[in-house]
C-alpha cells in the first residue's frame, strides 16, 4: 500500500470489467478522471456470471477488511443472459436465480460499510449479426439475443429500485445512439472506445446526481497534494507559479 490513503473505487464484474482498460476502455477513462482523487481497482473476470460472483464475495470483499471501498461498480448479466446449453454447462443463469444472485451481491456490498456506495450496470444490448460473424468454431453454439439482454437488464433495474441501489440502464443508454450497433462494440458484445464513453457518461451522471456525503463525483473531490508550490511551472509574469493539479486539457472529452 502506498500513501496517503485515497478513496478506493472497485470495478467488479465479468469481461466488460476485465477489458475495461483495453481499447480506450471505461475503466481507463475513470482512472484518468480520478487520477489524483481515488484509486481504482479492477476485479473483472472474463466469462463469469452472477453465480460465480456470488460464490466468491467473501474473498473479493471481506467484511473484516481494515479499509472498505468508497464505491463499487458492479456488472453481471451478459453471460447470465446467454441461452442455456443442452449439456447443462455454460454461463447461462435462469432469470429468477440471476435476480437472487444480484440481490446477494448487493446485500453483501451494502454490509461492508455505511460509507460504501454501489452502482450496478445493467445488461447492454448486443450486435447479433456481428456476434455471429465473430463467433469462433472453438466454441459450441453461443446464443446471445437482444431480447434476452433486455429481460436481464430490466430485471437488474427493477431489483435496484427495490433495494435502493443506484443503477445505470446501459440497455437504453447505448440505443440512444443511432449507430450503436457498429460504433459501440469491437466484436458485437465487448465495448469499443465509443461504447466505453457511453458507460463513463452514465456513471458520472449517477455520481453527480447522487445525494451522497461525501460526494464521489470527481469535481467535488479534492486532488491529492493540490497546494500551490514555488516548484510549479513559472507563469508568464516571471514572478508567480501556475498550479497544474486540476488541469484536464489533455482529455479528448471534457467530462462533466
Amino acid at each position: 500500500m502506498v500513501g496517503p490513503a485515497r478513496p478506493l473505487f472497485v470495478l467488479f464484474g465479468s469481461s466488460i470489467v476485465q477489458l475495461s482498460y483495453s481499447n480506450g476502455g471505461w475503466g481507463a477513462i475513470l482512472s484518468d478522471i480520478y487520477a489524483r482523487k481515488a484509486d481504482i481497482i479492477l476485479r473483472g473476470y472474463y466469462g463469469w456470471n452472477s453465480r460465480r460472483a456470488a460464490q466468491i464475495l467473501d474473498q473479493v470483499f471481506p467484511k473484516d477488511a481494515s479499509v472498505q471501498p468508497s464505491l463499487i461498480i458492479v456488472y453481471f448479466g451478459g453471460n447470465d443472459s446467454m441461452g442455456p446449453h443442452s449439456s447443462g454447462l455454460g454461463p447461462h443463469v435462469p432469470l429468477p436465480e440471476y435476480i437472487e444472485n444480484m440481490r446477494k451481491i448487493a446485500t453483501h456490498l451494502k454490509d461492508l460499510s455505511d460509507k460504501t456506495r454501489i452502482i450496478f450496470l445493467s445488461t447492454p444490448p448486443v450486435n447479433e449479426a456481428k456476434l455471429r460473424e465473430n463467433t469462433s468454431t472453438y466454441f459450441s453454439e453461443l446464443v446471445r439475443t437482444n431480447e434476452l439482454c433486455r429481460m436481464y437488464s430490466e430485471a437488474c433495474i427493477e431489483l435496484c429500485k427495490e433495494m435502493d441501489v443506484k443503477v445505470v440502464d446501459l440497455w437504453t443508454a447505448f440505443q440512444k445512439r443511432k449507430d450503436w450497433m457498429n460504433a459501440c462494440f469491437t466484436d458485437g458484445v465487448h465495448l469499443s472506445a465509443e461504447g466505453s464513453e457511453v458507460v463513463v457518461e452514465e456513471i458520472l451522471k449517477v455520481l453527480q446526481q447522487a445525494e451522497w456525503e461525501p460526494s464521489l463525483h470527481w469535481k467535488s473531490m479534492p486532488s491529492e497534494f493540490s497546494e500551490d508550490s514555488p516548484y510549479d511551472l513559472v507563469a508568464s509574469d516571471g514572478k508567480t507559479t501556475i498550479n497544474p493539479s486540476e488541469w484536464t486539457y489533455h482529455r479528448k472529452i471534457q467530462w462533466d
